[in-house]
């Protein structure tokens, strides 16, 4: 069952077209990853989802949350849906219970059906034992699992996550996501925005935007795998010279990565050019290894075509 279902999504400030005629579904226990620079409309759209925007006027726009349109009968709809912005949104100066127990509050929860919710967003998010401890003073990734779990006390069926783990420790960020996925196992439809690969990897389907359109929508391993062309590692700091003579080789992309170089080859005729090119500059080619694109390259890819 689809629980997001949007079509034809427009929205402009000013001249700035945030979201140009954007289309998107997300099934029931399902996680879509949105990937994207700042810009692409990934917030907005987001926004849009949970009325707090509203879209261009058009005909042709139409949005359904949980088989309901949001446009005639938001009301019902709102229990369905626990959004995380960005920034932190919960209060600084309140303790985690008295956090969760204003968002209970918001929600009509109170008595035994609140405890029973808070004991359950204990469990499941490890927090506990900071019950008493005020949410300033939490660190980055306790902060994020407090702003889910306030989220999440009304059980909603659908979770839209605006890059929830952005700053946040690694081992936060495992964590966080093993939440997620024991969501999807329970059914909850996940929408999240994201900037880590490592996080769109464990998505059901990734889609890459910018400028407000989709690029492409496909599970993670298929969007690496459609990357079109090779991928070289040349490990090293290049020198100069072979930066210069690669850069000005056509059908051939070259990109730092860490103390190296990935280059990528469009057709033959780019792959003898690099091997020429590495041989002029003394390079010896049994440095240079064959690696798989990854979903970074492809959305790069995929971006700069559409320039």
């Amino acid at each position: 069952m689809s629980m997001i279902s949007a079509h034809a999504v427009s929205k402009s400030y000013g001249d700035v077209k945030a979201l140009d005629s954007f289309s998107l579904d997300v099934g029931e226990g399902s996680i879509v990853a949105l990937l994207g620079p700042d810009g692409a409309g990934k917030t907005s759209f987001m926004r849009i989802l949970c009325r707090l925007i509203e879209p261009d006027p058009s005909q042709e726009t139409r949005i359904r949350i949980g088989g309901r349109d949001i446009f005639a009968d938001f009301e019902s709809i709102k229990p369905l849906i626990g959004y995380m912005p960005q920034t932190f949104s919960l209060y600084p100066d309140l303790s985690v219970e008295e956090n969760m127990t204003f968002y209970a509050g918001i929600y009509g929860y109170s008595g035994k059906k609140y405890r029973e919710m808070r004991d359950r967003m204990y469990r499941f998010s490890n927090l506990g034992p900071f019950a008493r401890r005020r949410a300033g003073d939490l660190s980055g990734g306790m902060k994020q699992k407090l702003a889910l779990s306030c989220a999440l006390l009304h059980d909603p069926r659908i979770l839209i996550l605006d890059e929830p783990t952005t700053g946040v420790d690694p081992l936060s960020r495992r964590q966080f996501w093993e939440m997620l996925l024991e969501l999807r196992e329970g059914g909850v439809a996940i929408l999240v925005s994201t900037p880590y690969m490592d996080e769109v990897a464990r998505a059901d389907k990734a889609v890459a935007m910018f400028g407000g359109t989709k690029l492409m929508e496909a599970p993670p391993r298929d969007m690496a795998r459609s990357f079109e062309g090779n991928a070289y590692l040349l490990p090293g700091e290049p020198s100069l010279d072979l930066l210069d003579r690669l850069s000005r080789i056509e059908g051939l992309t070259v990109r730092r990565f860490g103390a190296g170089m990935h280059i990528y080859t469009t057709g033959e005729a780019g792959i003898e050019r690099f091997s020429a090119a590495l041989g002029e500059a003394g390079v010896e080619t049994v440095k240079i290894e064959k690696i798989e694109p990854s979903i970074e390259d492809r959305f790069i890819q995929l971006m700069e075509a559409s320039r």
